[in-house]
């Protein structure tokens, strides 16, 4: 939704380029998928040849997406993985700091409910956010605030539990008893297929400065959260081999109805803290996503939109 696409587009991103990345790449804990750093610079580089959602927005999106795994695939077979042992710690700590502003100012309209557009920079969303400030909705306040408590406590109290699947399903509880409450809408009960994006010369040149960015910042983005998780797991992380997985998952992914994607702060966080050892838990994860966006439509609608729902408020980077 930051991005300017339809929400299953991030539930998509969230399948196809997650198990691409974890076949291919060498970190152990990286969850791969919609983050949103990258749905900022993808909104803002398309914006500005078509209009949000529109069927030429996405199909740029998608030539975005495939022209970005191309740049970071040949950056990972030509060793510029190297580049990165230059990166200090300080940066990476600054890098994912900076990440965690940006995930929280930009959810901030949805936790007060406010119905506003996305600013191109964390400081215009926050600016957006408090003009207002006014028309907040308290139903949606009281869900946001639920759920934040719910996965605290929970997490405290079972400290291996998970938490915030819990409290996603108190969440759920308490939109069902609340009512007129927000909906992202109804998810289509397909996974996505096969399709050959449609690549325009002139669309590329356009886009070329884009595209060079979304690959380099989905490469420092992936290899900061994975050397992140690497220094408390002690894997060593093959920067070469990371890049190779990231370009194949956008490559690949372009092919599937996926945008742009890279390593996920929130998912890769949750996946090392709950115990994940290996790169089957990313797999059976975009698995267990792809069974429940199947199967939703056998749930009666109002219960599957406040699903949805609740879902969003604690997932932010989808």
């Amino acid at each position: 939704m930051i991005a300017g696409l339809p929400a299953e587009y991030g539930l998509y991103t969230c399948i196809v380029p997650a198990i691409v990345a974890a076949l291919f790449g060498s970190s152990h804990h990286l969850i791969s998928g919609a983050t949103a750093a990258l749905s900022v610079i993808v909104f803002t580089t398309v914006s500005q040849f078509a209009a949000p959602g529109s069927p030429l927005f996405i199909q740029l999106a998608i030539t975005l997406t495939l022209c970005a795994g191309a740049v970071q695939l040949l950056m990972g077979l030509m060793r510029f993985g190297a580049v990165v042992n230059f990166v200090s710690h300080s940066v990476v700590l600054g890098f994912t700091a900076g990440a965690a502003v940006v995930i929280a100012i930009s959810q901030l309209k949805h936790l007060l409910g406010l119905d506003i557009e996305s600013g191109s920079t964390a400081i215009e969303n926050l600016r957006l956010t408090l003009s207002a400030v006014s028309d907040v909705d308290l139903r949606s306040v009281l869900i946001g605030v639920v759920t934040i408590v719910a996965s605290v406590v929970i997490r405290r109290v079972w400290p291996k539990g998970p938490h915030m699947l819990l409290a996603m399903v108190i969440a759920t509880l308490l939109a069902l008893m609340l009512g007129n409450v927000a909906l992202v809408g109804a998810m289509p009960g397909s996974l996505p297929v096969f399709t050959v994006p449609v690549v325009e010369l002139v669309s590329v040149e356009r886009m070329a400065m884009g595209i060079v960015a979304v690959a380099l910042l989905g490469l420092v983005e992936a290899i900061s959260i994975a050397r992140s998780v690497a220094m408390k797991s002690g894997q060593l992380i093959d920067a070469n081999q990371e890049f190779i997985g990231q370009g194949m998952s956008n490559l690949l992914g372009a092919f599937f109805s996926c945008y742009v994607s890279s390593g996920s702060f929130t998912r890769s966080g949750v996946n090392y803290t709950s115990g994940a050892q290996t790169p089957c838990a990313a797999l059976f994860a975009a698995l267990f996503l792809g069974l429940i966006l199947v199967f939703s439509h056998l749930m009666p609608p109002t219960f599957r939109l406040r699903v949805w729902q609740a879902s969003c408020l604690w997932w932010p980077t989808t």
